[in-house]
């Protein structure tokens, strides 16, 4: 196995995840979203599971939609390598019929870092990922720069924060995807505070990394992956050059 292998099994799960939830979406349709939700969370996180157990048996895996026991096990905190994923993140909008800012993330962290990822976003038809990393792009020319919110409860701070840097607000769903819409140019800049896990992070974070994105807590310290406590209840991430004002602002304003 080499390192490549490691990228090339991220892309190729989280992308045939998708394809069955697409193909999952079009068989049940959108007449009961809370089955359908349901149906979705459990399909994918079994293939995965299934997937990884046969293609990396010697490795750890952290996913959403393990029970808390699994979550907790210790082996996983002694492993050198833990696949982190979200079998369907953005469960809200995959069960919402033409919404397409749902997605599938697959990372692996070793040793104390994060080494490959992918987001699969299968209603948009790609998935971004550490094998070839999206080309950064620039920013914005003279325009005012766009900061990814939540669709349902963006926090109060970054409304604020908006106002300070002379930002926009876009709402997009799941995490994944307004990620992605970083490195795509669609926003520039992605802040959350509110609760997460590392699940929610993982995958998009590892490709926006590669593609030399910035991405750290709110208050610029690391993020920090296959902890006791997989919660991590903040993030930024944003393109290098906006990054310094950003935190500026959040710290102003959390004084």
């Amino acid at each position: 196995m080499t390192i490549r292998d490691d990228h090339v099994l991220a892309a190729d799960l989280a992308a045939e995840a998708g394809e069955r939830l697409l193909a999952l979406r079009a068989e049940l349709g959108f007449g009961d979203p809370a089955a359908l939700r349901k149906e979705g969370d459990t399909a994918s996180h079994l293939f995965l599971m299934d997937a990884l157990a046969r293609s990396r048996p010697g490795d750890a895996v952290l996913s959403e939609e393990a029970t808390r026991e699994e979550r907790l096990d210790p082996r996983r905190l002694a492993a050198e390598r833990v696949w982190i994923v979200d079998p369907l993140d953005g469960t809200r909008e995959f069960a919402e019929e033409g919404r397409a800012d749902w997605a599938v993330h697959v990372a692996l962290w070793e040793r104390g870092a994060l080494t490959a990822g992918a987001v699969a976003l299968p209603a948009q038809g790609r998935t971004p990922s550490t094998l070839e990393p999206p080309v950064r792009p620039a920013p914005a020319a003279g325009g005012r720069p766009r900061i990814a919110v939540s669709r349902t409860r963006p926090p109060e701070f970054v409304r604020a924060l908006a106002e300070r840097v002379g930002a926009d607000l876009v709402p997009i769903g799941s995490a994944g995807a307004k990620i992605s819409a970083v490195l795509t140019g669609e926003v520039e800049a992605y802040v959350h505070a509110g609760g997460q896990y590392e699940w929610d992070s993982a995958a998009p974070v590892a490709v926006a990394l590669a593609a030399g994105a910035h991405a750290s807590r709110i208050d610029g310290s690391p993020l920090r992956y296959n902890q006791g406590d997989p919660s991590l209840p903040d993030i930024l991430v944003s393109l290098p050059e906006l990054a310094p004002a950003l935190l500026d602002g959040i710290r102003d304003l959390h004084r």
